[in-house]
């Protein structure tokens, strides 16, 4: 339940900062950094440790690791309570502690790598792939980027667009799927072609080799539709996008 674990630096970046850290409050000290692939870490099996150093919301942990010292006949270790350093400067969503959350939280809206250049690619507009699963606020993020004046494709809108009759997938679409897809109206009805794809690898490839590509053609139209108004900076919805 990190915040952003995406933004959490890699595990040899954290260990060179914590062993520069070390060597600076004192470099006579003999310590060993141990990548820990479960809760407990060597702290349940190591019998030459004698201290845990735990903090107010760690202390619980602490006694965790003593019970399992004790199923695994170890001497169970002196708990050293220390005072968690306060942070002045923190804001009103990030955590009252010197954290590595906060600075995470910080991270936000920085470049973390500059744009890359591709002389393939034309320079305007220059579009911005935005994803993530239901409820990640894809919409709202699109919609502050609409305000700042860039051009918003909706890959969702696009994806209804391909099923009207007359769009680019419907004759298809019904050809592969058969006329018991369809609405009195002869609209496809997306609940029951949804129903004959669901859990089903085989049908559901051949849906998106049929729809995909003609949304990805529809997608570069509407790229040059940005290119022509003169947008600056394209930004597609697409829950799929990287599919």
């Amino acid at each position: 339940d990190k915040v952003l674990t995406e933004l959490i630096e890699p595990y040899e970046l954290r260990a060179a900062k914590l062993r520069e850290f070390l060597e600076d409050v004192k470099p006579s000290l003999q310590y060993d950094i141990v990548p820990l692939v479960d809760p407990y870490g060597p702290s349940v099996t190591d019998p030459d440790l004698q201290c845990l150093v735990v903090s107010e919301e760690t202390r619980r942990g602490g006694e965790a690791v003593n019970k399992k010292r004790l199923e695994n006949g170890l001497p169970e270790l002196a708990l050293y309570e220390i005072l968690l350093m306060k942070d002045p400067d923190h804001r009103q969503n990030e955590e009252e502690k010197i954290s590595s959350s906060s600075l995470r939280q910080r991270l936000l809206g920085t470049l973390l790598r500059p744009p890359r250049q591709d002389p393939a690619l034309p320079s305007r507009p220059y579009v911005i792939g935005l994803t993530g699963g239901t409820g990640s606020g894809k919409t709202s993020i699109a919609k502050l980027l609409g305000q700042l004046g860039a051009f918003l494709i909706d890959a969702d809108k696009l994806g209804h667009a391909v099923y009207v009759p007359g769009g680019p997938a419907y004759e298809r679409v019904v050809a592969a799927f058969g006329a018991e897809i369809l609405n009195e109206d002869g609209t496809i009805n997306r609940k029951v072609l949804g129903a004959k794809v669901f859990g089903n690898q085989e049908r559901l490839k051949s849906l998106t080799d049929i729809v995909w590509p003609e949304m990805a053609r529809m997608v570069t139209e509407q790229i040059g539709e940005a290119d022509a108004q003169g947008k600056a900076v394209c930004v597609l919805d697409a829950a799929v996008l990287l599919e």
